[in-house]
């Protein structure tokens, strides 16, 4: 039984109703069974009259209306511990950052979670039903026949120890199938995201037989997973057969010889295979559920992070608002009073033997990089994709710590500053901005309390008034999702405007601002990044040589680790 599901149920009160309801709607449906074998032997065998086959059908229709019932309590019972759980992982998405990859998030928040549905409507109410069950069938029968009920106590523990050994088997296997997809699903959207780029640079073949080889390894996955069930399905059947076997074989011969009556003979044939077929269904649906257990897994992984030293993770209630303790988001703000907070005036940046790992990945996106920033500093960070560039950035961000070493800001290490207020004091220009679907001004306000005059002014300066001015609102125009109705270079204009609506940043972070643009929207975007870097300490990841000529130092990486310089003209090391 997942244990942080069912805390997690526990925790919604329309998930603990739906969820208590289901299961005792399995449970007397399948007590049942006793009375419905009763009344069927005592009508075969002439003990009981022609009319009692009334009350065995309305014992059968119960038994029917009760498993209608447990279908839809379980069915509502999932749909809203899903939701609880996608309301949670989806509220640990701000503070996820790059660390995980979105298309592994989408894949697990959408096909992920949805692979619960066997385990809750399938998995738990069979356990439910094999606890209460056989055992009731076993204290009926030693009551009708003791030879029979013995065979039965002796036989009915196989099935679940076989089913433990095949189940330990089947785990491994579903979480390398679950892998698997995830890495299909995330890699496949990352690469969608990225085509307009994967063409550009002739890339989009080579990507192509990439997905071909993650498909594969998820279909070989698959196939293993579907070998391990079927072979376990072969095992509980074969073990239950035979277990009715050394049941039915004695019952038949001593009904022969006279020593057992016709009624019990029935009563016992009825029951016997009652006490096997819970646990045989339990077995079948826990390999059902795997996928889901395995998302499940992921998922509290995500929600409820390793704890650091001082750290507390908070609670299933917490989360959700059912309990009394803080959020993770309180608890951060809560503890801000007590961190440093970050000083003033552009910062000296240093990186001391910084070592990155991304979880789920054993190759390092960074590893020993040590580097001094001078305050005012402006920084080019070239090398081939891969090499750690972004990383790099999303450690100043606060979006990922080091696995080893530390970051310091004016002497400072970033895990002892209060990261909202140090945030404060960056202007970040992804490669990709994101627009959002409200209007120009909106879009170059977000992230500050810039009013009209100074967005106006944001938008002289990064250039947006070109085209701002011929939109049909002006800059009250609504933009569609992500800037669908603006160009890749109309877009990246934005987002530096956005960095000048941060008067008060004194660390611009700009990721590859002109990629993917022309020769006039790159000179537009160069000239306003001029501007912007006036005054401040400026760190630009750049592939192309007219953002390099803007640094005032070029550093190199490569596989994570830092070259060294190389002499050009006059002697400066770039």
């Amino acid at each position: 039984m997942h244990k942080d599901l069912l805390r997690l149920a526990r925790a919604e009160r329309s998930v603990r109703i739906h969820l208590a309801c289901c299961l005792a709607a399995a449970v007397v449906a399948g007590l049942l069974v006793l009375v419905q074998a009763e009344l069927l032997a005592g009508v075969l065998s002439g003990r009981f009259a022609v009319v009692v086959l009334l009350p065995l059908a309305l014992v059968v229709a119960c038994r029917g209306l009760l498993g209608w019932a447990q279908g839809v309590l379980a069915g509502r019972a999932a749909t809203a511990l899903k939701s609880a759980l996608r309301r949670l992982l989806l509220g640990r998405v701000e503070g996820l950052g790059p660390a995980y990859r979105s298309g592994e998030l989408v894949t697990l928040a959408g096909r992920g979670l949805d692979a619960l549905d066997p385990y809750l409507t399938g998995y738990l109410p069979s356990v439910a039903v094999a606890g209460v069950v056989p055992l009731a069938v076993v204290v009926r029968l030693f009551v009708a026949d003791l030879a029979t009920a013995v065979i039965v106590v002796l036989t009915l523990p196989l099935i679940p120890i076989f089913g433990a050994l095949v189940g330990w088997t089947t785990k491994t296997v579903t979480e390398r199938q679950w892998r698997a997809l995830a890495r299909l699903g995330g890699h496949f959207l990352d690469v969608v995201r990225g085509l307009p780029t994967l063409r550009a640079f002739g890339r989009a073949r080579y990507q192509a037989s990439v997905i071909r080889e993650v498909a594969e390894a998820h279909r070989a996955a698959t196939m293993r997973t579907l070998r391990v069930a079927f072979l376990s399905s072969l095992v509980l059947e074969l073990v239950a057969s035979l277990s009715l076997a050394l049941v039915a074989v004695p019952v038949g011969l001593r009904l022969l010889s006279g020593s057992l009556d016709l009624r019990t003979a029935l009563l016992v044939l009825l029951l016997a295979p009652e006490a096997y077929l819970p646990l045989r269904a339990m077995g079948t649906r826990f390999h059902a559920a795997m996928e889901g257990v395995a998302a499940a897994d992921e998922a509290f992984a995500v929600i409820n992070p390793p704890q650091e030293a001082g750290q507390e993770t908070p609670s299933a209630g917490a989360a959700t608002g059912t309990g009394k303790a803080p959020s993770a988001r309180s608890a951060e703000k809560a503890g801000a009073a007590g961190r440093a907070a970050p000083a003033g005036g552009p910062p000296e940046i240093r990186l001391e033997d910084v070592t990155v790992r991304y979880p789920g990945r054993e190759e390092t996106a960074l590893d020993g990089v040590s580097l001094v920033i001078r305050p005012g500093e402006r920084v080019a960070i070239v090398g081939p994709s891969g090499a750690g560039k972004s990383t790099l950035l999303h450690l100043l961000l606060g979006f990922v710590t080091p696995s080893e070493g530390r970051v310091l800001a004016d002497g400072t290490d970033l895990a002892g500053l209060d990261l909202d207020a140090w945030r404060r004091r960056l202007a970040f220009v992804p490669q990709r901005p994101h627009l959002f679907a409200t209007s120009v001004a909106d879009n170059i306000a977000l992230g500050s309390a810039a009013g009209p005059d100074e967005i106006r002014a944001a938008a002289e300066a990064a250039r947006v008034a070109e085209f701002a001015g011929a939109l049909p609102q002006g800059y009250d125009t609504p933009l569609g999702e992500r800037g669908a109705n603006l160009s890749a270079g109309q877009r990246q204009r934005v987002a530096l405007a956005r960095a000048f609506c941060r008067p008060a940043a004194q660390v611009l972070l700009l990721d590859e601002p002109t990629a993917r643009l022309d020769g006039r929207s790159e000179a537009a975007i160069v000239a306003a990044t001029r501007r912007l870097a006036e005054g401040r300490t400026a760190i630009i990841v750049a592939h192309r040589p007219a953002m390099i000529d803007l640094a005032d130092r070029v550093v190199r990486l490569d596989g994570g680790v830092l070259v060294p310089p190389v002499p050009v003209q006059g002697g400066e090391a770039r």
